[in-house]
């Protein structure tokens, strides 16, 4: 599985990008966990508002950062 961290290095983006380390190592899923800061691949991903969590290339989350618990039950 392929998780995708979208945003451009704020506050928010990076409490986004730790929630989601935490949740799959919690987990014990395997992934490969992406930070994408460059905003030309953020807008061909659909993404307005960030940050962003995307899985496999589907955008599940925009706007918001989820807790690790609900990262984790869109991991399986």
């Amino acid at each position: 599985m392929v998780l995708e961290v979208l945003g451009t290095g704020c506050t928010k983006c990076k409490l986004l990008h730790e929630a989601v380390l935490k949740a799959v190592t919690e987990s014990g899923v395997t992934a490969d966990v992406r930070k994408i800061e460059d905003i030309s691949v953020i807008l061909e991903r659909g993404v307005m508002s960030t940050p962003a969590l995307v899985k496999d290339g589907k955008v599940l989350i925009a706007g918001k950062v989820p807790s690790p618990k609900e990262i984790m039950a869109w991991l399986v």
